[in-house]
């Protein structure tokens, strides 16, 4: 890969080898060189600017869940070495409770949660990120439901007058990756049963995911079959019936050894103002920021269809958003 480290044969294995190599390896200081000085890095919760901000966020982390692994599950990707490079990776980790920290006082919980994020990479620096923690499964394996784990960080974070901000398009940072991915029909078609799903046609369900599929969503849930699918897309849809629902990027990609797969970066946006996922309507403007993998394939002769998908926002950082409303 032009202007990338020789140790690394492929975008996949620099994507995968540095997080081991930051996190688990404790190269830290990478970050000085993997992460531009300038880099912005959103997440639900907030924006970080800044690798240094990167560097003091990550030490906190391992303080509090000093075990912590992060399994890479995969890396759907596209662009070039040359013209940069935009990895959406999906991530199982695995950590201890082990120090007081965000999440409290320490509870010695051992935990088991996913992560995605989208990185834009070239020359062998990471200049713009997307990040999204199952932050649901983290504080339910704690012991706390995600409306009063987020009650809780607003008192902590000093109220709702001092408590940090997530993320909006009001405090967004416009950082240097401008793509929106490629124009692989995988992506295309996953972007289009996304559309009509969140166009409230439920019937796509049947018709484009596989009687046997798996659905992985926030909350640590994995379930099957359609049911599943539908029960996860239409309780957020319920709850911000008018919201806008954009697609910011889409990937596909059909990779020897891996089923066809597609990677979409989407936001629902508007007013809560249904029941659903989060409860009576509270008329609080939301912004939701997800993620979502899905693999294809085909038993037989039979047409393609999702036959795997992986879908992540947080759940908190959606209650922090309605009590700020509601108080």
């Amino acid at each position: 890969m032009k202007g990338f480290d020789p140790k690394f044969r492929d975008f996949p294995d620099y994507i995968i080898g540095i997080t081991k190599e930051i996190w688990e390896d404790r190269g830290i200081a990478t970050l000085n060189e993997y992460y531009s000085p300038d880099i912005v890095v959103r997440s639900p919760g907030s924006v970080v600017l800044g690798n240094q901000s990167v560097i003091g966020a990550t030490m906190a982390t391992l303080a509090e869940f000093p075990d912590r692994t992060l399994l890479g599950e995969d890396v759907i990707w596209s662009g070039t070495p040359e013209e940069g490079m935009l990895s959406s990776h999906r991530i199982l980790s695995t950590a201890t409770h082990q120090a007081d920290g965000i999440y409290g006082k320490a509870t010695g919980t051992r935990l088991q949660y996913r992560i995605m994020a989208d990185c834009h990479a070239i020359n062998n620096v990471i200049d713009d990120e997307w990040l999204i923690r199952d932050q649901g499964a983290i504080v339910r394996q704690m012991g706390w439901e995600p409306k009063a784990f987020a009650a809780d960080l607003i008192a902590r974070e000093g109220g709702p007058e001092g408590a940090v901000r997530p993320l909006t398009p009001s405090i967004d940072v416009e950082g240097p990756y401008k793509g929106r991915g490629n124009d692989s029909e995988w992506g295309q078609r996953y972007a289009d049963i996304l559309s009509r799903i969140m166009g409230a046609d439920m019937a796509a369900i049947e018709a484009e995911y596989d009687r046997a599929v798996q659905g992985v969503y926030p909350g640590g849930v994995s379930d099957y079959s359609f049911s599943a699918v539908d029960r996860f897309w239409m309780s957020l849809r319920a709850s911000f019936p008018s919201a806008r629902f954009e697609i910011h990027h889409q990937i596909g990609r059909a990779d020897p050894m891996m089923p066809p797969r597609a990677a979409i970066r989407w936001s629902l946006h508007g007013t809560h103002d249904g029941w659903g996922v989060f409860g009576a309507p509270t008329g609080a403007e939301v912004y939701v920021l997800g993620i979502s993998h899905a693999e294809f394939g085909r038993l037989g002769t039979a047409e393609p269809k999702v036959r795997r998908e992986f879908a992540l926002f947080d759940e908190t950082s959606i209650w922090k958003q309605i009590l700020h409303k509601t108080g």
